[in-house]
């Protein structure tokens, strides 16, 4: 599995080539690539349905317990199966959406790695390996959000994903990194194992903290909701995969991945509960405030992304059965909404649902889909919406926390909710027909497929739910559960679920009927909802934009001697600490100090203050070679040849570069004041003062074994070398070897440029001073 999601990395770097050999066909050639990986996943099911877990194991860098290593468990096999299986039909659709467009092969490579990105995601057992995929996912979900990049508005989208999304990402490495320290381990079975211990654990509460931060900013949670309408800017194929399968549900994943280790707690209970509850009322509320067809379904995604929060916080076993089969109903539905809110745009040239109307007579199979589809978003029998609502409603009535206001705000958004799913489903296609920027007709089956697939599988799940039993079983013993019998049925009989489920409709039934003038007092609003979250984030990115400009006035304002200070300035700070705080300076100055040591000290000395002290910018060059040289005789003295070649190599080129270009500079001039001249002194002093003492204490601090000792010892053994020299070279110091080479390397092209600009120089001069020969 590693090498199919590996490969489908490749995959996507040769779009373009299979653009150029198969031209449009090229979607749908790609498209078999995850349909493949569908099947296999598939071929799975019963296995992992009877409670069987596959661990795939493969190594990546085993010095540091990072592995590639793959799990695929009930939820992991969920999420693989929505994401392989729908990511195949939105290539068949955007094959047809896009048909024509010149940066088709473009999309290809993007959505296919974002494809890959969030399957390794779902798939990784090791959280490095989970974190890498996670960030992979916001890059590339940033580049299709951005896909049109000549409009304004998707970059700012794009920017305003990226950001908020990569800003919880840094919270969640912060998570990880604490969570691998509490539980020393960094794989999710040994995590999720050892839960009494994590969440005793004395690090429980800000790991807990960062993790909910990545897991909400990424799922678009209270208050971090806004940047996901905002990324309807994308083409609707990425509209689509996006909210029904993928990264959305990255962050809802996450925190369903980490139930059985870091949930059960008051702290997570609380903070899941309330935050996924108001998420769900406030999808809902600003759903129903738009005309925009893919804004209304970007708010239910907000809204269903809110109630899968819930369902977890909640944690009871019934509240993991409600979450599995209301992920599953969302992703189906949306998929296929997404779908025919892209095929009414592309195919009437508008997304305003208002504008459309009597759109059934000349697009029956659409409006087909969109009905069937849309009884699934409103939770409506035979669908298995109605199944996932029904469930949500029963595990809310058993919430222990906050019982009365989770109910309240989940009624709230149901009702709305169904209120959305009307006006998606009837608004465009009753009516008479109106005319709209392009004449309507009937999508082409490419575009037809993938919806009305997804919409048939909503209903076939809903009338046979029986056949998900085995899969929601397996998932919800991922989750924690200790019974994975799981036995799921359209109909329990009349109960308070249901009698809620009655309630709603009846209320969404009037919220859709007098919709137009709901709309118009909600506006009266706007004012108020102006100062939400979203202005919170642009105040935020105008600060920084502001504390940007303070800071480059006053830091990186062109003047290298400001920076210097600045940089020793911090160096002190820091250092002298270090030393002087936090350690006890310990100075042992009986040096023995040879005649001929002391000479190339006086030498390098003299040196320093010579050039700080010369007039002539020859002579303070000179000053400066001196010193250089006599660091390298330094080196020399004790028996450290490669770095004495080096220096003098460098300080060679160093001395002609500046000769070279001091030489056509005029002289010096003083262009500070007395005063900064002092400060220099001082801080100058104070820094030479400071490193002088940080090595006399290292001189007389403990003395550590000699590296050279274990050199010799392991060279044979370690490197399977004979040569101290050589594996010293190659393998203790590698690194620092290839930095040898890469100064010198630079050396010798900065000396053959040299030459070289001579040589032209040299050549362009003899020229223009011999005279001109003339025929004749």
């Amino acid at each position: 599995m590693q090498l199919a999601v590996l490969g489908g990395f490749v995959l996507a770097a040769f779009a373009p080539l299979l653009h150029h050999w198969f031209g449009a066909r090229t979607p749908l050639v790609m498209a078999l690539f995850p349909a493949g990986m569908a099947l296999w996943l598939l071929g799975q099911w019963p296995a992992i349905a009877a409670g069987e877990v596959l661990l795939l194991e493969w190594g990546w860098v085993p010095g540091l317990d990072i592995t590639l290593t793959f799990l695929i468990d009930g939820l992991a096999l969920v999420f693989s199966l929505l994401i392989t299986v729908i990511g195949a039909l939105v290539l068949v659709y955007a094959g047809e959406y896009l048909r024509g467009h010149r940066d088709l092969p473009r999309f290809l490579v993007i959505i296919t790695a974002f494809m890959m990105s969030m399957l390794g995601l779902v798939l990784a057992d090791n959280l490095v390996t989970l974190f890498v995929f996670w960030e992979l996912t916001s890059i590339t979900s940033y580049l299709l959000i951005g896909f049109d990049h000549t409009s304004l508005a998707a970059r700012k989208a794009a920017l305003q994903g990226l950001f908020v999304t990569a800003g919880g990402g840094l919270a969640l490495l912060a998570g990880f990194a604490m969570l691998g320290v509490a539980g020393d381990s960094w794989s999710l079975v040994e995590l999720n194992a050892q839960g009494d211990l994590l969440r005793n654990h004395e690090l429980y509460t800000p790991l807990l903290i960062c993790v909910l931060l990545g897991a909400f900013t990424k799922s678009a949670q209270f208050p971090f909701h806004f940047w996901l309408p905002n990324a309807m800017a994308a083409p609707t194929p990425v509209s689509a995969y996006l909210h029904s399968a993928t990264m959305v549900k990255a962050g809802v994943y996450l925190l369903a991945r980490l139930h059985p280790s870091l949930g059960g707690t008051e702290t997570w209970v609380i903070t899941l509960s309330l935050i996924g509850a108001l998420t769900m009322a406030t999808g809902a509320f600003l759903a129903i405030q738009h005309t925009n067809i893919k804004k209304l379904l970007a708010y239910s995604t907000i809204m269903a992304l809110g109630t899968l929060t819930m369902l977890l916080g909640i944690g009871t076993e019934g509240a993991l059965v409600a979450f599995t089969a209301f992920l599953l109903a969302h992703s189906l539905y949306k998929g296929a909404l997404f779908m025919v809110a892209g095929i009414l745009d592309h195919e009437t040239g508008t997304k305003d649902v208002t504008a459309m109307g009597g759109l059934r007579r000349v697009m029956p199979m659409t409006a087909a889909v969109a009905f069937v589809a849309a009884l699934s978003l409103a939770g409506l029998p035979p669908m298995l919406g109605f199944l996932g609502k029904e469930l949500m409603f029963e595990s809310v009535l058993g919430a222990s926390d906050y019982r009365f206001v989770i109910l309240l705000l989940a009624f709230t958004a149901a009702f709305l909710t169904l209120a959305v799913a009307a006006i998606v489903a009837l608004r465009p296609f009753l009516g008479t027909l109106r005319e709209t920027p392009k004449v309507p007709h009937e999508a082409p089956l490419g575009m037809l497929a993938g919806p009305a697939l997804l919409a048939a599988l909503s209903l076939l799940t809903g009338l046979a739910p029986g056949m998900l039993d085995g899969l929601v079983g397996a998932t919800t013993a991922s989750l924690g559960a200790t019974d994975s019998n799981v036995h799921l049925a359209l109909w329990h009989g009349f109960n308070l679920p249901l009698l809620l489920s009655l309630l709603s409709l009846a209320l969404g039934a009037l919220a859709f009927r007098h919709w137009d003038r709901l709309r118009a007092r909600l506006a009266k609003l706007e004012p108020v909802m102006a100062r939400g979250p979203e202005a919170g984030y642009e105040a935020m990115m105008q600060g920084l934009v502001s504390v940007a400009g303070w800071q480059t006035r006053m830091l990186q304002n062109g003047y290298i001697r400001n920076y210097l200070v600045m940089t020793l300035l911090v160096l002190l700070g820091l250092v002298g600490h270090a030393l002087f705080i936090r350690h006890s300076p310990r100075f042992d100055l009986g040096l023995d100090v040879y005649f001929h040591e002391a000479i190339v000290a006086g030498l390098i000395i003299a040196g320093a203050v010579a050039a700080c002290v010369m007039r002539s910018r020859l002579a303070a060059v000179a000053a400066v070679g001196v010193m250089g040289f006599s660091i390298a005789l330094t080196f020399v003295l004790f028996s450290a040849p490669d770095l004495a070649i080096t220096q003098l190599l460098v300080e060679t080129l160093t001395v002609i570069l500046l000769v070279l270009v001091l030489f056509r500079l005029p002289r010096f001039a003083t262009l500070s004041t007395p005063l900064e001249r002092l400060r220099d002194l001082v801080i100058a002093t104070l820094t030479g003062g400071m490193i002088t003492l940080l090595m006399l204490s290292v001189l007389a601090g403990e003395r550590l074994p000699r590296i050279s000792d274990y050199m010799v010892a392991n060279s044979q053994p370690l490197g399977h070398g004979h040569n101290i020299v050589n594996v010293i070279l190659v393998d203790f110091r590698a690194l620092d070897t290839l930095g040898e080479m890469f100064v010198l390397a630079l050396a010798a092209i900065g000396v053959y440029a040299m030459l070289r600009f001579h040589a032209e120089e040299y050549d362009t001069r003899r020229s223009s001073a011999s005279p001109e020969k003339h025929d004749g």
